[in-house]
């Protein structure tokens, strides 16, 4: 039974290649959704400057993004457990972007 279900299990590979790898540093993110799809805006905020550069636009399906959302849970419980309880950042009452239409900001 286990090389039965060993057989049926199928293994991806995954590329990476050197421009990616080295990955992008955001500190602000902008989630926006329609009826079909989410939308994450990975920015880069420098300090006193009254704008962010988008370092990476990622889109969604409605159930990948409530896997991503399951994934992130999980993962976030792991690190907690292992390195403890991560610092929530606390968010002004009046932080506005300037941009259409109105989107959730996690930092």
């Amino acid at each position: 039974m286990n090389d039965e279900k060993n057989s049926k299990t199928q293994k991806m590979e995954i590329n990476l290649n050197e421009q990616k790898a080295s990955g992008e540093y955001s500190n602000l993110a902008i989630v926006t959704h329609s009826p079909t799809e989410f939308i994450l805006d990975f920015c880069q905020v420098l300090p006193g400057l009254p704008k962010a550069n988008v370092a990476a636009r990622i889109i969604l399906n409605p159930q990948h993004a409530k896997a991503l959302m399951k994934t992130l849970e999980i993962n976030i419980h792991r690190y907690e457990q292992a390195f403890g309880a991560i610092k929530e950042i606390s968010h002004p009452q009046n932080q506005t972007i300037n941009m259409k239409p109105k989107k959730d900001i996690i930092n």
